[in-house]
């Protein structure tokens, strides 16, 4: 055996000690799209999570919607804040069953790295506009695979790639890591989406059925733990990540009914009726006007195509970008006579 000379390496031995054998090691990636010099001191999945959080794609999700478009309050979520709680939800699940934490991590915070503006109202207005639909998780992809240092991309492990993809299908050959994000993505929305409903007075924990709260509990904090302990257990020294029948049942009425209360009421989502409207208004103007797009898009229009271009231009801006780049293209501005 090799003597172990780097941080890397000695985190490397670390994990081969105390991960579980169905778990992800670092040294057994099976690599980046460009092969790479290790980093002596980060295994592969801790560089993958810094690349993530230093990319732009990153930053942006600070300003998209989570649920309520342009909330007037503080401490309604974003698409960030949205992220940051799913890692925290997966991590915990990942170290309770000794799992990798650093690819969870990688995984979950890059999950959401495409969505649109304005939500999911806006990823339906873009599946209507481009050509070949939008799915947000594709975009997400292509964020980290292309659209990232100008067109190189962020060249992340195939399993950080692979789990983004998958967060919300999921696939057969998924990572384990990977199937913890895709849970806790879940269990993350439709837990703090309903907490910000109750915020918004849409909601009262009342209003919640007796027989979700029953098996969930009261309350964010307490649903939350129950479903991650459940979660835990079911899933110790299993080769799958599980719930139980009785917890499953409660999280899948609990999202029909969210979809019925909240994700569809029309006080929440009225303001949606607009959006295909900005959005197809950027969209044909800067597929009208490609010159007016920034360089570093329209320097991948003969590769990718104009239509694709265009896609990731607007799927890429904030809620705030959007509307003030509809409003200097066709509001007309305010004149000051004198």
């Amino acid at each position: 055996m090799a003597p172990i000379s780097t941080l890397r390496e000695q985190r490397e031995s670390i994990e081969q000690q105390i991960l579980s054998p169905v778990a992800t090691q670092s040294a057994h990636t099976q690599g980046r799209p460009r092969p790479e010099t290790e980093c002596d001191i980060r295994t592969a999945f801790c560089r993958d999570i810094d690349r993530i959080i230093y990319s732009k794609a990153f930053r942006r999700l600070k300003h998209k919607t989570q649920v309520f478009l342009h909330p007037e309050g503080d401490h309604y979520r974003t698409r960030l804040t949205h992220t940051l709680e799913v890692s925290r939800i997966a991590r915990t699940i990942a170290r309770g069953l000794r799992l990798n934490e650093d690819l969870t991590e990688a995984i979950a915070l890059g999950h959401d790295l495409g969505h649109t503006p304005f939500g999911h109202a806006g990823e339906r207005a873009l599946d209507e506009l481009y050509f070949d639909g939008f799915r947000h998780y594709d975009q997400s992809l292509r964020v980290v695979d292309r659209l990232e240092k100008a067109g190189r991309g962020l060249n992340l492990c195939h399993e950080t790639r692979i789990g983004i993809h998958h967060h919300t299908k999921g696939a057969d050959d998924d990572p384990l890591e990977a199937r913890i994000v895709r849970l806790s993505d879940r269990v993350a929305y439709i837990n703090h989406d309903a907490d910000d409903a109750i915020r918004a007075g849409l909601l009262t924990e009342g209003m919640i059925p007796s027989e979700i709260r029953t098996v969930l509990g009261e309350g964010l904090s307490e649903r939350i733990n129950a479903i991650v302990t459940d979660i835990i257990t079911q899933s110790t020294d299993k080769p799958d990540i599980l719930m139980s029948h009785s917890i499953t049942e409660a999280v899948t009425a609990f999202r029909a009914f969210m979809f019925e209360t909240v994700y569809k009421d029309p006080i929440a989502k009225g303001e949606e009726v607009k959006v295909r409207d900005v959005l197809g208004g950027i969209f044909d103007h800067y597929r009208a006007n490609p010159i007016k797009l920034p360089e570093d898009y329209r320097n991948l229009i003969d590769e990718d195509g104009l239509e694709c271009v265009v896609k990731d231009y607007v799927s890429g801006m904030t809620d705030k970008f959007a509307m003030d780049t509809y409003a200097d293209l066709f509001i007309p501005a305010s004149w000051q006579i004198r």
